[in-house]
């Protein structure tokens, strides 16, 4: 069934009546599942010793012989509607409308290149930018690659600069083919020779007709030889295409340019490889724009009404700045009346007139191109982002969690589930069907979002296909559920009981018993998301959900996990962070498929004004989930169980599928320990280590092999002396130091690391001077310096630091008050990319490291915290808009450090 549906669902588009059958295959597939997990629960029995336990045992295999016979009956019948669906899907010629189909649509594409210059908004600056990478005076062959979300523009610009006189006058020949997603390179080729050949006004040789590729080519080369040529690849799907054309075109030293529109971002980037191209993201209209496109298709130029305007700017928002969509929306909206109630009922059901309105078909198979070129295993984890509400940012690794508990990823031999899931998201994310909302400091993904109207197809489509629901107005018949502000829509009913997801968003109201019973009647649930719910406990009901996979209570008010969480077998994720759990049962050791601990919050700590991490107590001999690659925080000490006593750090070496480690309160004494322990963890890619106090010895010398994997390093307490192994870390990104009380100026030891792209030290260094030396930190991007009381002078040579994009610098002492500090840099000053940097507020914001987090003094999203790494790989473990106040800080002093860099405060 699943090879059945994997070859189906490429031809879904192709023809509409087998979306019929891949809805049948799809639940028979569902059943199957279901049946097989009722056997395996059925089955379950826990044996134990005694009279009674042997007659429990006894009435056991009864009910196993029943079982036995239920589920025989239950597949016969699966079998029987399995022949039947395909016996229908026999009788039908599946293919006999795609053609038609395929033809009709590409009719419609064309209409782009017919657009008036004067219909356009926004064109102009993409048009010069684009004009200059084509006529410059490098003579080699370059290739340009436009890439693009559907319905953004990028065939209508292309064609703009096509068309222009300054492009028609620089070539001598230009070409123009369309690919699309199903092409055959003769006729490609064909297309090319046919174009060359009239613009001279010759005939195409016959011998044409029937030459082989590779003829093709030949001629193709021959003809180009002594010719600077424009050739525009339009709508490249894949790689094919590109390296068919590629050999047909000669390297004359010319200055011939290919120009390509592709959706794919990885084929834009691969294509422009080999010749050291240019690729061109296109951008959404700004507000602006998009108001000025709107206007025009809605009202003819004229002014919008002043009763419509609130709604045509909520209709508008949906839009997202997407020029295709603006045009169908603005056309749509011409054909009503200019009323508020109808505009205010077209708000309200904008999901529902997408589906049903023929003025958005166009629209539509603009935008769901992208879908249909998917593979089926990828079709699906696009659908499930329907679930998250509209403009939600999800966070990478809980999106790629719940594709792992869901099913959804397959097993790829030298990768782990969590590797393969992040291909699938880049994947999505290149193909344009995944915006990316923030990334890291190191250019990796952190949230992600759907654009407004193709989230509303993918829920539609979902719905269709009975993979997932949203109850925020009413409930429906569907395996993965999400719930949306209120349960008050949740009415008993059958359906439930085929629930495999449960998640909820922003539940204010309480989960009462009778809902959560009614909710959780399906015992084959996998995924349950609870955060932010209500809840004082883990309701009792979700300890017998054997299947469970991931199970999330984050934000909500639990205090305790009991002993049955040893129920929970098949657990993989266990999400408590933000709640009040401080310590875990040893019965959680029986999880041994258990990968994700997320358990840890931040305490607010008054006379300095910070948060700092708080971890958890671990179970006894916490090293037998070895399955583990997610431990935040586990606090380090002795543990005593029923074997005697153990050591944290000893356990922590077992773990040797660790991804992500924090530990604290680390003592002085543990540190050999911890040291040969790290050593083991090989895969480890982040450290997140604070010691027990302030003041406490942080004795990480010993360690000889660091993780060569370590990406991002954070060191909480003293350390008197940079560990000696840590300039050999080659990948590290993001290095930040708190309470370190270093005393020589470790800047010497750093700067040679050649990823490091993020510094932070917070009372870190009690010495009088730093310098940042010619040639150093080539990569670093943002330096943090806060509560460096001692410093007296900083020096910065020229050549240091020159991809510097923001400088961040709080806290002093008072001791600066009565001298100004000694700032030095050769001229020329500051990196040019610092000094073209958006100026810094006043006072600077400042990025907020893991242990560091909100202050007295809110901001609003800045430079900073935006650029500052999250320790889980989280969003919301970075918080919203927060600014340090940990000191009084000297608005004079600050003025000098900006005036002396050549930055101007705000």
């Amino acid at each position: 069934m699943r090879a059945f549906l994997s070859v189906a669902d490429a031809k879904e588009e192709s023809d509409p009546r087998l979306q019929v059958w891949i809805k049948q295959v799809r639940d028979v597939a569902c059943d199957t599942e279901d049946i097989l997990e009722e056997f395996i629960l059925r089955l379950t029995n826990n044996h134990r010793d005694g009279l009674f336990w042997s007659l429990h045992r006894i009435i056991w295999y009864v009910k196993k012989i029943k079982a036995h016979r239920q589920i025989a009956s239950k597949i016969q019948m699966i079998r029987t509607r399995i022949d039947n669906i395909f016996q229908n899907y026999g009788g039908f010629d599946h293919a006999s409308s795609s053609t038609v189909v395929n033809n009709a649509w590409l009719d419609r594409r064309g209409d782009a290149l017919l657009i008036e210059e004067a219909e356009l908004v926004g064109i102009e600056q993409q048009k010069r930018q684009l004009i200059s990478w084509l006529v410059n005076d490098d003579s080699g062959l370059k290739v340009v690659s436009v890439a693009g979300m559907g319905g953004s523009g990028k065939t209508t610009l292309v064609k703009k600069v096509y068309e222009d006189t300054k492009v028609k006058r620089h070539f001598q020949s230009h070409v123009w083919i369309t690919v699309s997603q199903s092409f055959k390179i003769e006729e490609l080729l064909k297309q090319v020779i046919q174009q060359l050949f009239d613009e001279l006004k010759q005939p195409v040789p016959q011998a044409v007709e029937t030459m082989a590729s590779h003829s093709l080519k030949e001629l193709i080369r021959e003809f180009l030889q002594q010719s600077r040529c424009v050739l525009v690849l339009d709508d490249v799907w894949s790689l094919d295409a590109w390296i068919a054309m590629e050999i047909a075109l000669p390297n004359n030293n010319r200055g011939s340019r290919v120009v390509l529109t592709t959706r794919n971002f990885s084929i834009a980037s691969a294509c422009c490889l080999k010749t050291r191209g240019k690729t061109y993201t296109m951008k959404a209209l700004s507000p602006e724009e998009s108001w000025t496109l709107f206007c025009r298709k809605v009202f003819q130029g004229t002014d919008c009404p002043q009763p419509l305007y609130p709604l045509s700017k909520c209709i508008l928002e949906k839009c997202e700045g997407l020029p295709l969509a603006i045009v169908a929306m603005g056309g749509f909206l011409a054909t009503k009346d200019r009323r508020v109630e109808e505009w205010d009922m077209v708000r309200r059901s904008l999901g529902d007139e997408l589906e049903s309105n023929d003025q958005f078909r166009f629209m539509k198979r603009i935008l769901f191109l992208s879908y249909f070129d998917l593979p089926s295993h990828l079709k699906v984890c696009l659908l499930y982002l329907s679930i998250f509400p509209e403009d939600y940012e999800i966070e990478k690794m809980r999106l790629i969690r719940l594709w792992n508990a869901e099913g959804f990823v397959q097993v790829r031999e030298g990768k782990t589930s969590e590797e393969v899931a992040e291909n699938y998201l880049n994947n999505l994310v290149n193909r344009s069907l995944v915006q990316v909302a923030r990334r890291t400091r190191d250019g990796r993904l952190r949230t992600c979002r759907v654009h407004d109207l193709l989230r509303e197809m993918i829920l539609s489509k979902s719905r269709e296909l009975s993979i997932g629901t949203i109850i925020s107005g009413h409930d429906a018949k569907w395996r993965c559920l999400a719930i949306h502000n209120s349960v008050e829509n949740i009415r008993k009913r059958e359906s439930y009981s085929r629930l495999r997801s449960l998640l909820i968003f922003g539940v204010v109201n309480p989960l009462y018993k009778s809902s959560m019973s009614m909710l959780l009647s399906s015992r084959l649930l996998k995924v349950l998301d609870l955060g932010g719910a209500t809840l004082e406990k883990i309701p009792s009901i979700v300890f017998t959900l054997i299947h469970l996979r991931y199970l999330s209570m984050r934000g909500t008010n639990v205090r305790l996990v009991p002993k049955t969480i040893r129920k929970l077998r098949n657990l993989e994720t266990l999400d408590l962070k933000d709640t009040y759990v401080r310590a875990l049962p040893t019965e959680i050791l029986r999880l041994h498929k258990l990968r994700h601990v997320l358990l840890y919050g931040y305490e607010f700590i008054d006379n300095i004004g910070i948060h700092m991490a708080r971890g958890f107590r671990a179970p006894y001999t916490i090293g037998d989930l070895i399955s583990l690659q997610k431990l935040c925080y586990v606090e380090a000490g002795e543990i005593n169980g029923s074997g005697g006593s153990c050591n944290i750090v000893t356990e922590i070496g077992k773990l040797t599928q660790l991804r992500r480690l924090g530990i604290t309160k680390l003592r002085s004494k543990d540190g050999m320990d911890f040291c040969s322990s790290i050593e083991k963890l090989t895969n480890l890619r982040s450290l997140y280590v604070y010691s027990v106090a302030e003041d406490e010895i942080l004795d990480l010398q010993s360690l000889s092999s660091a993780p060569k994997f370590l990406r991002r390093l954070e060191l909480g307490g003293r350390l008197e002396n940079l560990p000696q192994w840590i300039p050999s870390l080659y990948s590290l990104v993001s290095l930040f130091l708190c309470y370190s009380q270093l005393r020589d100026d470790t800047l010497q030891s750093l700067e040679a690391l050649p990823n490091l792209e993020l510094l932070s030290f917070f009372q870190a260094y009690e010495g009088k001077s730093l310098t940042f030396k010619a040639g150093g930190f080539q990569r670093l991007k943002e330096l943090n310096l806060f509560q460096l009381k001692g410093l007296r002078s900083l020096t910065v040579e020229d050549g240091a630091m020159p991809h510097l994009e923001e400088i961040h610098f709080q806290g002093f002492g008072d001791a600066l008050e009565e001298e100004e500090p000694d700032l030095r840099r050769p001229d020329p000053g500051l990196p040019p990319a610092a000094k073209a940097a958006k100026r810094p507020s006043w006072p600077p914001p400042l990025p907020l490291p893991p242990a560091v987090r909100r202050g007295a003094v809110a901001q609003t999203r800045s430079p900073a915290s935006r650029g500052r790494e999250s320790h889980a790989d989280d969003a919301d473990a970075t918080p919203a808009a927060a600014v340090l106040q940990c000191c009084r800080c000297l608005s004079r002093l600050q003025s000098s450090l900006f005036w002396s860099f050549g930055l101007v405060p705000a």
